[in-house]
């Protein structure tokens, strides 16, 4: 009893092996020295049981280890090398590659004092497909230092203050009229503005003729709306598409209303049911182009257009006796109105489509001669503006052949010229902003001439613009770097500056030549000093580059250079800012030669049809329809999304799982491993409809993804439409109502939802209130402007130019055309209206019920999407980056697969690289558009707390870092085979397989939590597995190989008496980049955690789990106690 009462109290010791921690180079590595075991800690929690110790044994010295002969292997193999634990462990003393040694520091801030690897007893193991993931606990993040450091990453929307402020609000309006007074005067808005206005004012005072106005019959006034709905404030092309589109678009809707009104007044029967019969038909029509309207933007215009005409048809003047006269009332007006538009559009200051092309190649040249000024003081918003530029580039080009067009350039010409112009952006992105490479070539030039006064007009010609060099933190330099970072600027700063001025030049006379050309450089520019000479540029830019070849060639053989560069990362650095800029040049130099092409077979201006794709056009359309529908924010998002999906398909495919069971008779062909033909990543679709499947299951698959494609947005927007237009309609049918509706004219509050409705976006709260705002006073002012003098035609004439000025401006070039359609449309009807009616029963009746219509119409517009399927700017804020999260782990999975681990002959080709690029500009896109979704969201009120930006922005700005630095590992990777290290090696590869593979699946299971995290809005796991453990276990294998290959291949030189030639000294130089390049992305990577976990959180343990774990403490049992 008493032994067992004894040892029921004595502590518990549960043992533990050693575990094996690499050594790092730290203030504490003096200690290693010494002969005295190291101390261990064991942590075990303050909540466990008192009578419990967690006791770890003390390591042992540097003795002999265990023998791995003693190991039961199981599933392992004996593996012929020993991991060593760090680079600084004792090695071979060989120098590797610079690889290994410079990407080790970015990764030491990330592992921290990590007890990273364990022994291995010289065993691995292969695990087919699996990988083991290491797991840590987070560290400890500070709020405000991160929050401070997203603040950086704002776009520039958010530097202006929050338009909801109470305080900001009148200063901005009034900012905004200053503005808006100074772009009609000084810009080309004014034009814009006046001849939308002209055709409104000619079918307004035509309107008001009382001749006219008889024989138009008693809705007149839609002569007035047909020529504001399609403005002729837009391009010819345009113009003529719009008119054609709404022409069929009406005759669509009054036909079907026709067919519907007969159909009612066909038998007595019918005729006794006929509202039932309109409802039937209204109710199918409004659907059919409502989910047209949704599918094909280019319809837009039509089915605009036959919605108001069926309405029209099927709810004003309702009764039993049909007045077939209406349809006329409505036809003919609307056909004038488009006459008078395309008259107009095409004799007044009349735009071709060459303008806006024009407008936006002289732009993008802008912005590429800016790109130019190295280094830059603000690189972010100079890389945002050549993102945009870049993506701006398509879509002037789009624009061109979207229409018809009237132009000097030829569109193969310019669908050319955006390419090349594209190449050259992506070229400029691709250069280092930060370089020391003109230091001692600007202190010498400003020892030379200091004495001498320069001109402002000498410094504007300067393309490199060097800060003091006193002014920057020194780096320490060892006396061989020191040498070898002043050999390559004496020999590369010269003809580098010289190859950046002439790129500058040639840029800015390829902008002259082109607008010369397009026949606005008078208006445009550049200034008639800027010379148009493209033959003598590109004569001088070859030989700025034979020239720097040369100079590059004569450094690449001097034998002052190192022969390796693991040990000299600023002369790495020098080549890395240089050799970009001259792959730039072969870029401006083929940019040159087109504009030459096409400056020596200059045409005349010749008429151009439209010859964009018909399956891709249905998609698009041109500038001003996507101005006039509205939500063009939410539009380009989620256009550019639906491509991206559209594209990332073939990449991202469904995994067919394993068979369960296997019978001997199905094993595949003799020679043909079943890991090859089995559990392979497989098309859905491929998988269903085999041609073995069966009949039925083909059927019930191409049901399911019908009704599955019915579950769109399409399908809800058409069904938003027709509950709202289908409730508000009922009046019009019944026997009580149907004389308020008729006398009221409360149709228009109908027609209002249909032209307020869009399918993606509907309004906020200011939306609604500035709409309704709009539609009170333009029916108050159109009741002023008759009630002024009884009618007076001259006084209506003056209310409408003083009221219609600003509103046609807000509708057709503002960011809010959707309120100053309502304010225009509530004018024209409550004004002539009450004209066609001598005001009866009263101006205040007509302006008060039509109003009422007008507000009816949007609030319900709008609040039916804040009921049904809602559009909230920050919930597709997230989503949209947790889709960013996984076209990037798609491009990363492709980059590795194609460029980085393939296998001999499957070398990445030309069409591999254009599809990349392809991939990278429409990613490069999304990012564009998911910034402007961003700034959708300071305009949501949100009744919890005011929407935090930061954390978002953040997060945008690090997975466009990673998807840069995956650009930057695929164009190392054309310089530099990763693969080369086991190109002779299989023991080698074989090797390094894990580790790669681990490498690998760490980031690729990462980006899948994080975005399925922001998808659903979930909160993320506390630990994820640490992509920098395995980026650093990857580096510390490849450098003890290369270690071992690099002695061998300095003995083969020795011994053959060569020299390591150019290409193999770039080699190294790539082979940096690269190793950079994906060790930034393990370090945005661990932004992408902070910052995802910032937005949805973290999750936890729950109570009585593991909770006490953040509890431990640590208690030393080795050899030594501390005194």
């Amino acid at each position: 009893m008493a032994s067992s009462k004894d040892s029921s109290h004595a502590p518990k010791l549960l043992f533990s092996p050693p575990s094996f921690r690499p050594r790092r180079d730290t203030a504490e590595a003096s200690h290693d020295a010494d002969n005295t075991p190291r101390i261990h800690r064991r942590r075990f929690p303050r909540t466990g049981s008192p009578d419990t110790r967690h006791v770890q044994l003390p390591a042992p010295t540097e003795g002999p280890r265990s023998s791995a002969s003693s190991i039961y292997m199981g599933s392992y193999s004996r593996s012929g090398r020993r991991s060593r634990a760090s680079l600084k462990s004792p090695g071979n003393s060989t120098p590797g590659s610079p690889r290994p040694s410079m990407s080790h520091s970015h990764l030491e801030s990330l592992l921290q004092d990590l007890n990273l690897d364990l022994e291995t007893y010289g065993v691995e193991e292969l695990r087919d497909g699996f990988f083991d993931a290491s797991l840590f606990k987070p560290p400890k993040v500070n709020y405000e230092d991160l929050m401070k450091d997203a603040e950086y990453t704002l776009p520039a929307a958010f530097k202006t203050r929050n338009p909801l402020s109470p305080k900001a609000f009148l200063p901005g309006q009034w900012q905004s009229i200053k503005n808006v007074a100074t772009a009609i005067v000084t810009t080309r808005a004014g034009i814009k503005l006046t001849k939308s206005f002209l055709a409104f004012f000619i079918a307004y005072i035509l309107c008001l003729v009382p001749s006219i106005r008889i024989w138009l019959g008693r809705y007149s006034y839609i002569m007035v709306l047909s020529a504001l709905i399609n403005h002729p404030g837009r391009t010819i092309g345009a113009q003529i598409d719009g008119a054609f589109l709404t022409i069929l678009g009406t005759a669509t809707g009054l036909g079907w209303g026709a067919f519907a009104l007969w159909l009612s007044d066909s038998t007595a029967v019918a005729r006794r049911g006929y509202g039932g019969i309109l409802a039937a038909f209204l109710v199918i029509f409004m659907g059919i182009i409502a989910a047209l309207r949704s599918y094909y933007i280019r319809m837009y215009q039509m089915v605009l257009c036959a919605g108001i005409a069926v309405l029209y048809t099927c709810l004003a003047n309702t009764s039993e006796a049909i007045a077939w006269g209406k349809l006329f009332d409505y036809g003919i007006p609307w056909l004038f109105g488009q006459a008078l538009s395309l008259l107009i559009c095409c004799t007044f200051y009349p735009d071709a489509g060459a303008r806006p092309l024009a407008v936006a190649l002289h732009g993008a040249f802008g912005v590429m001669q800016e790109g130019l000024v190295l280094p830059q003081p603000d690189n972010v918003t100079q890389y945002r503006q050549m993102a945009w530029t870049f993506v701006n580039l398509s879509q002037a080009y789009r624009d061109l052949v979207l229409d018809i067009s009237l132009t000097r350039f030829r569109p193969t010409d310019v669908m050319e010229l955006r390419n090349l112009m594209q190449a050259v952006i992506r070229s400029l992105l691709s250069l280092s902003t930060e370089t020391q490479l003109f230091d001692e070539m600007e202190v010498k030039r400003k020892n030379e001439q200091a004495p001498i006064e320069r001109s402002p007009a000498a410094d504007a010609e300067i393309v490199i613009g060097v800060d003091n060099p006193s002014q920057r933190p020194l780096l320490s330099r060892s006396n061989t770097e020191e040498r070898a970072v002043k050999l390559v600027a004496s020999k590369l700063a010269d003809p580098t500056s010289d190859l950046l001025s002439w790129m500058r030049k040639s840029l800015a006379r390829c902008d002259a030549v082109l607008m010369g050309m397009s026949g606005y450089r008078q208006y445009l520019g550049p200034p008639e000093s800027t010379s148009s000479d493209i033959v003598g540029a590109l004569t001088k830019i070859r030989k700025v580059i034979i020239k720097y070849d040369e100079a590059e060639d004569s450094l690449m053989h001097n034998p002052a250079l190192p022969p390796t560069y693991s040990n000299h990362p600023q002369v790495v650095e020098l080549f890395l800012f240089i050799h970009p800029i001259r792959l730039a040049a072969n870029s401006v130099e083929a940019l040159l030669v087109k504009v030459m092409q096409m400056q020596q077979r200059h045409r005349g201006w010749r008429i151009y049809l439209p010859s964009y794709p018909f399956g891709k056009a249905l998609q698009r359309t041109n500038a001003q329809v996507r101005h006039d529908r509205g939500g063009v924010t939410a539009g380009h998002y989620f256009r550019s999304q639906s491509l991206l999906a559209k594209t990332m398909k073939g990449m991202a495919n469904i995994y067919k799982p394993l068979p369960r069971h296997h019978e001997k008779e199905k094993d595949p062909v003799p020679g043909i491993t079943r890991a090859e033909t089995l559990g392979k990543y497989e098309e859905e679709e491929d998988v269903v409809m085999d041609r073995s499947s069966p009949k039925k299951k083909r059927f019930r698959y191409k049901l399911w993804s019908v009704l599955h494609r019915l579950q769109g947005f399409e399908t809800r927007h058409a069904l938003k439409i027709i509950i709202v237009t289908s409730l508000l309609s009922v009046p019009a049918w019944l026997e009580g109502s149907r004389g308020w509706w008729n006398q009221n004219e409360s149709w228009w509050g109908v027609v209002l939802v249909w032209v307020m409705a869009h399918p993606r976006i509907g309004g906020n709260f200011q939306d609604l209130v500035t709409r309704a705002f709009c539609g009170v006073l333009g029916a108050v002012w159109g009741g002023l402007a008759y009630g002024a003098r009884n009618g007076n035609p001259y006084v209506m004439a003056a209310f409408a130019a003083i009221y219609m000025v600003p509103m046609i401006y807000r509708f057709t070039q503002s960011r809010h055309p959707r309120s100053g359609i309502v304010g225009c449309i509530s004018f024209i009807v409550v004004s002539l209206g009450a004209k066609a009616a001598d005001g009866l029963p009263s101006v205040a009746h007509i302006a008060w019920t039509r109003g009422a219509a007008f507000v009816v119409g949007v609030v319900a517009a709008v609040v039916v999407n804040w009921i049904l399927w809602p559009f909230v700017a920050r919930h597709e804020l997230r989503k949209a980056l947790s889709g960013m999260m996984i076209y990037s782990s798609i491009i990363y999975r492709g980059v590795v697969a194609k460029y980085v681990y393939y296998e001999q002959g499957d070398e990445p080709g030309k069409e591999d690289i254009e599809r990349s690029e392809m991939l990278e500009g429409r990613l490069r896109e999304g990012f564009v558009r998911i910034r402007q979704l961003m700034a959708l969201t300071r305009h949501e009120i949100r009744l919890r707390a005011p929407f935090n930006p930061l954390p978002y922005s953040a997060l945008i700005d690090a997975t466009e870092r990673f998807f840069e630095y995956l650009v930057s590992v695929r164009q190392s990777s054309l310089f530099f085979h990763p693969h080369y290290i086991s190109d002779n090696n299989e023991q080698a590869a074989e090797t390094l397989l894990a580790y790669r593979r681990d490498a690998v699946a760490a980031i690729l299971m990462n980006l899948y939590v994080l975005a399925g995290a922001l998808r659903g809005d979930r909160k993320v796991p506390r630990y994820l597995p640490s992509a920098a453990l395995a980026r650093k276990r990857l580096l510390d294998k490849m450098a003890e190989i290369e270690a071992e290959q690099a002695q061998t291949r300095e003995i083969e030189r020795v011994q053959s008496g060569g020299s390591e030639g150019e290409g193999r000294k770039w080699s190294q130089i790539y082979s940096y980049s690269y190793s950079q390049s994906l060790t930034g992305c393990v370090r945005q990577l661990e932004a992408l955690i902070r910052y995802t976990k910032e937005i949805v959180g973290e999750q936890g343990f729950d109570s009585g789990g593991m909770d006490g774990m953040d509890g431990l403490e640590y208690e030393d049992i080795s050899g030594e106690r501390p005194r």
